[in-house]
């Protein structure tokens, strides 16, 4: 039996007004259209739905069994539209985010939280990623957006800066530099490196500055991630840059003593990545609102 939604509401309006005169006015349908609906629906079914008689109308045995399953039917339509609403406006589903680490470990928790804990619902799948790997992703049609540092190549993406998170120097305790406040960078390119592993682009990011001045880092060991460095320059194996969000979290456990960077290519950001906001997912438009984002359209800010 094929039957539309309108018809299902058009036949309770006539069974609880006990008139089709009436149940049409309830439909906001003219009688002659839902006289049309209701023959309409007795011969897909059949059989009579209705008793027509001088007071109005009845429902028969069948008519009760279909009135019972419209009811059912419109209920779950009912509920199936607010769950997709609840899609829709981000308070359900699944949300994938791509963020660096130094986001991952400093911005985000704090931030997202109390947006989170507003739905209860949703959830979040945070992605773990380079700054360069969130990138490529992005521009690539694989994640919606992400957060980067600003010192990376973005292209035509949109950023929007967030978030500070400066380069630090860390040194281990009783190194020369451990009580001084801040150094720029050209003093301390005589120093023993701890560094991170080829191809990762903040520590070409230094070696391309380290360049600039006319040097090469001397770099002692590559590690692969930036608690592995903090580590090793807590035994005294070398100096490290780091951000200021990591550098803070392993400073305890590994004893470091971290020195500001003066250089201004030091001041590094996080930022908001993504090609183009109207393309986002209203759920992804309200949390990237939510961390500092803006509505934007044009061409890519300049980092």
């Amino acid at each position: 039996m094929r039957t539309d939604l309108v018809d299902l509401r058009l036949f309770l309006a006539v069974v609880e007004a006990g008139s089709i005169t009436a149940g049409a006015a309830r439909a906001h349908l003219s009688l002659g259209a839902a006289s049309e609906r209701l023959r309409a629906l007795e011969d897909e079914a059949g059989v009579a739905l209705l008793q027509r008689h001088a007071r109005g109308t009845s429902s028969t045995e069948a008519g009760e069994a279909l009135a019972h399953h419209a009811r059912l039917m419109l209920r779950q339509h009912t509920m199936l539209q607010g769950e997709l609403r609840e899609f829709a406006d981000g308070a359900r589903g699944t949300l994938h985010l791509y963020a660096n680490t130094g986001a991952l470990t400093g911005f985000l928790p704090g931030r997202l939280a109390p947006w989170l804990a507003q739905r209860p619902r949703l959830r979040v799948d945070l992605k773990e990623r380079t700054s360069v790997e969130i990138v490529r992703a992005v521009q690539g049609g694989q994640a919606e957006a992400g957060i980067i540092s600003n010192a990376v190549q973005t292209g035509t993406l949109q950023v929007q800066p967030v978030d500070d998170d400066p380069l630090l120097l860390v040194v281990p305790a009783g190194h020369a530099l451990a009580n001084r406040s801040a150094v720029d960078f050209a003093t301390i390119l005589g120093q023993t490196f701890v560094g991170l592993a080829d191809g990762n682009a903040l520590h070409d990011h230094v070696q391309d500055h380290a360049r600039e001045h006319g040097r090469e880092l001397a770099t002692r060991i590559r590690m692969k991630s930036f608690e592995g460095v903090c580590e090793m320059v807590g035994h005294g194996i070398g100096v490290g840059i780091v951000p200021r969000s990591l550098a803070r979290r392993y400073r305890r456990r590994f004893n470091l003593q971290l020195v500001t960077l003066e250089d201004a290519w030091a001041r590094r950001r996080l930022s908001l990545c993504f090609a183009r906001w109207n393309t986002l997912s209203r759920p992804m438009q309200s949390l990237l609102l939510h961390l500092g984002g803006n509505a934007v359209s044009g061409t890519a800010e300049k980092v």
